[in-house]
Order: structure tokens, then C-alpha cells, then sequence
């Protein structure tokens, strides 16, 4: 939450975080590869369930996350250009 509040990490389009600015710090890479492991994994786990791939479970989450974006938090838009919420 932190580095979303810094704008450091958004919502990418594809479900995942990613750095909104290039280049990221070692620690804001840790960062993004520690929550998208989990993400990766947990979105696997609901395709399991649900019978959908992970690409379409992600794809719903980035929806779902977008709506949830606190202002002042980036996301990027369906064509991958970082917005300001």
C-alpha cells in the first residue's frame, strides 16, 4: 500500500502490479515479484475452482481492482498508459 500511496506500483492491465515508473529499485521489484507470485498463484487456484483460465481470472481482477483504486493511486487503462485515479 505503501508504494501504491508513493506511486511507485499500480494496477497493470493484466491483473498483475507493476512499476509505473522505469527503472524500479531492487526493493520495489522485490516488491512486485512477491505480490505477483501470490497473485499468480491464487489465480490459478480460482481457475481450478471455477473452470476459466488464469487469464481470465486475472483480467476480472484487474477490473475489480480498478474499481477499488483509492484516488491519487495509478492503474494502467486497457491500452497499458498509467492513469492517475
Amino acid at each position: 500500500r505503501d508504494a501504491k500511496a508513493q506511486g511507485l506500483v499500480g494496477e497493470a492491465n493484466t491483473g498483475y502490479i507493476a512499476a509505473v515508473q522505469s527503472p524500479a529499485s531492487a526493493e520495489v521489484r522485490a516488491l512486485i515479484a512477491d505480490v505477483n507470485a501470490k497473485r499468480k498463484a491464487q489465480f490459478s487456484q480460482t481457475a481450478k475452482k471455477t473452470g476459466t483460465t488464469p487469464a481470465q481470472v486475472a483480467y476480472r481482477f484487474y477490473e475489480l481492482a480498478v474499481q477499488r483504486t483509492a484516488s491519487g493511486h495509478y492503474y494502467q487503462d486497457a491500452g497499458g498508459k498509467w492513469k492517475k485515479k
